[in-house]
């Protein structure tokens, strides 16, 4: 029998590579996609020495449009099947950086790289009995509003609300899709990992980094952190559930922003035309 492929963005540090090398330990074979190769064969070195399976990476800038389509095709194309698909990757930025496709760069590194890659990779999950689709969100949602005249933050521009816009961003993605999903096969779970010390927020410059880091000597673990994701992507438990947010391995209620059922659809079908994908 095959063993369980897990494709993973965000998986050089923290939480993810946690979560990547925990998965492999239970018998899984991992493919993630990194930014830094120095990074990723440090990751892809532990992974091996995790679990004997062939595991591998993929270098991809996920701030790029272009990019985002280019690794969903590429994995698309070589695997046969994506038992579990773990959108990880995410950033915060102190000030305001734009991508050469004119993005805000949290918006498209921490919410449109989920929308893109998974878009992508529906076909391979849906061919896969039991797949899962888990998204890392985040508690920082929970006083965040999205403002559809200016999803790129342009008029004005703060760190971290613009990084709990995107977090809001990433459950209403996962509930459209969960709707999306229904009656396929295929479930999609987000969760709020906890507040975690990690590299999360160190280059992000300003202030908040130095907030972020003093901060970090009385956060959760990574492998604290990685729990929930390790439990959506193998545990029994959540494997008929969908549509939901989760927190240390249990379902909670998200924000009542985070339940706008109008504003996933409109959400879904901006980031459709702004990508061409989905």
């Amino acid at each position: 029998m095959a063993l369980p492929t897990v494709i993973i963005t965000g998986a050089t540090s923290g939480i993810g590579e946690v979560a990547a090398r925990e998965l492999a330990r239970q018998g899984a074979r991992i493919v993630f996609v990194a930014r830094d190769q120095s990074r990723a064969e440090r990751t892809l070195a532990e992974l091996r020495a995790a679990g004997p399976a062939d595991h591998g990476y993929h270098l991809a800038d996920l701030s790029r449009i272009a990019e985002m389509k280019r690794i969903g095709a590429l994995i698309a194309a070589r695997e046969s099947r994506i038992d579990v698909l773990v959108n990880n990757a995410g950033a915060f930025f102190s000030t305001r950086q734009v991508t050469g496709d004119g993005l805000e760069r949290t918006f498209a590194i921490n919410h449109l790289a989920y929308f893109v890659v998974t878009n992508l990779l529906l076909g391979r999950l849906r061919e896969t009995p039991g797949a899962r689709i888990v998204c890392t969100a985040s508690g920082a949602h929970q006083r965040a509003t999205i403002d559809f005249d200016d999803l790129q933050s342009a008029k004005g521009y703060r760190g971290f609300r613009v990084y709990s816009r995107s977090k809001l961003m990433n459950i209403l993605f996962t509930r459209e899709l969960a709707q999306r999903l229904s009656g396929t096969g295929v479930t999609a779970n987000c969760l709020h990992p906890g507040f975690v010390a990690t590299r999360f927020g160190d280059q992000g410059g300003g202030l908040m980094s130095l907030v972020l880091r003093g901060a970090k000597k009385f956060a959760l673990t990574p492998e604290e952190g990685a729990k929930t994701i390790v439990y959506l992507a193998s545990s029994p438990e959540p494997k008929s559930l969908s549509g939901l947010y989760f927190y240390k391995c249990r379902p909670v209620t998200p924000s009542a922003a985070a339940q706008n059922d109008a504003d996933a659809r409109r959400l879904w079908a901006v980031s459709a035309a702004l990508s061409g994908v989905g």
